[in-house]
């Protein structure tokens, strides 16, 4: 079981039940594929440096999670195939990104 971190952009034009709507399939997607969830932010929408698909915002997701590295490349096709994801990126984390990411997430604990 690897550690992951996938942040992808949804499209701006999308409502607020739409957007929970695609979350919600993508991490039972997951789920589904024995992964296990640590962390789910949302950051909201935001400004774009550069357009994309000419548009310029749109709505942040962080998901982290460990899960076989098998599991990967389907979710990312699943992603390929749906016109609601502008961007996505997975990278997998070392130790020092887990416990960076484990002082940030104890951060806005904090702030809340």
């Amino acid at each position: 079981m690897n550690h992951y971190e996938t942040v992808f952009i949804l499209n701006p034009v999308l409502s607020e039940d739409q957007i929970k709507e695609t979350v919600k399939k993508y991490e039972d997607f997951l789920v589904s594929n024995g992964a296990k969830m640590i962390a789910k932010e949302d950051w909201g929408l935001k400004k774009l440096a550069y357009p994309i698909q000419n548009k310029k915002s749109g709505f942040y997701h962080l998901f982290e999670y460990t899960v076989d590295g098998e599991v990967i490349n389907p979710l990312e096709v699943e992603f390929r195939r749906d016109e609601r994801f502008m961007r996505y990126l997975t990278v997998a984390l070392d130790k020092h990104a887990i416990s960076w990411a484990e002082r940030r997430r104890e951060k806005l604990k904090q702030k809340a």
